[in-house]
């Protein structure tokens, strides 16, 4: 494999990733997952909400053989999502930006919630929460009247839409980029203050 095929490589391994940003991999997300499969730095059974059948694709992918997942970065298991207990929420926030696809609401001081059709299960919001309220439970299940007869029906889990996690995780990195780069620049401007103003009689 030449450099200049790689980042194609890399490219293709990633549409095969479920696109939960969940790190269990090791890796920082799905796309360095797999830059790292690409290079050869990483083996293909190390993402346990793809499971059996995402090492079964990278394995024909890549013409490889298809191992068992990795036990140590995890157990394949159903979908499962977030749930608050708002009960118990503080407020703090701290579970917002952890979350690599928006999919919960909330405000500093204000009680948050999880939107079930946006959560991948990746389990970031849990080891920042201070009270512990939040939990992994089964999508839930909603009623939807058709023809006049109630019907139960469960929430899409969002594991199995790689291609709209991609596109929300994209825009949660970008945003959480421009807060940071705007915050250096107001530690900057403050700084460059600083000086002139011990200057000034």
């Amino acid at each position: 494999m030449t450099a200049e095929t790689a980042p194609d490589l890399a490219a293709r391994i990633d549409e095969l990733l479920p696109q939960t940003q969940c790190t269990r991999c090791g890796y920082d997300g799905c796309a360095p997952y797999a830059a790292a499969i690409a290079a050869g730095d990483a083996e293909i059974n190390q993402c346990p909400p793809g499971g059996a059948a995402t090492i079964a694709a990278l394995a024909s992918l890549l013409g490889r053989q298809a191992l068992p997942l990795n036990p140590a970065h995890g157990v394949e298991a159903a979908p499962r999502v977030a749930w608050i207990d708002e009960s118990r929420c503080i407020g703090c926030a701290r579970c917002l930006a952890p979350c690599p696809v928006d999919a919960i609401v909330g405000a500093p001081k204000y009680m948050h919630t999880v939107l079930a059709d946006r959560c991948t299960g990746c389990e970031l919001c849990l080891p920042p929460c201070p009270v512990d309220c939040i939990e992994l439970r089964s999508p839930p299940v909603l009623l939807s009247p058709v023809d006049g007869i109630e019907e139960r029906a469960a929430v899409a889990p969002a594991a199995d839409r790689a291609a709209q996690n991609r596109k929300r995780f994209a825009v949660h990195t970008a945003r959480l980029r421009d807060r940071a780069a705007a915050r250096q620049r107001q530690l900057d401007a403050k700084k460059a203050a600083a000086p002139r103003r011990a200057a000034d009689p």
